[in-house]
């Protein structure tokens, strides 16, 4: 929604909501002003000095700001630096972003994939799905099965 077609997003809003029109339609509107708002609110910080690093990372770190930021595609971390901040307390590691939105993660254990899961889901809502590799260790390609 760029520059002043905020104030026809509000009149359409206006509209919609005396009309009694299509619930989606509505929302749509709505995230779509509000995602400029919020646009803008950074280019003022930006042009006033006032969007320093430790801002941005103070923002990043507020899970309902850093989920604005991330529905209207303004977060300030990319999506693999949001991933391995996920995973950082984990034995998983991010091997790769497809171009279509999967994730592959590699894991050496038998932790909880939903979980693991879900957790990359908030990091980074806009992919597709989670891939797990599983690694075997090195050590049990010598071990030899017992009779």
């Amino acid at each position: 929604m760029p520059g002043e077609d905020w104030r026809a997003a509000g009149e359409r809003i206006e509209a919609l909501l005396d009309a009694g029109g299509p619930a989606d339609e509505l929302a749509r509107v709505i995230t779509s002003l509000y995602g400029t708002g919020l646009h803008r609110l950074l280019d003022l910080l930006h042009d006033h000095g006032a969007l320093t690093d430790p801002v941005l990372t103070a923002m990043a770190a507020d899970d309902l700001i850093a989920g604005l930021l991330l529905v209207h595609g303004l977060h300030p971390d990319p999506v693999e630096t949001r991933i391995e901040l996920a995973l950082a307390a984990t034995d998983v590691h991010l091997l790769s972003i497809s171009d279509d939105g999967v994730a592959r993660l590699r894991t050496a254990g038998c932790g909880s994939h939903d979980a693991i899961r879900e957790a990359v889901a908030a990091a980074a809502p806009e992919l597709r799905d989670v891939e797990f590799v599983q690694l075997i260790p090195i050590s049990s390609l010598f071990d030899r099965p017992r009779a």
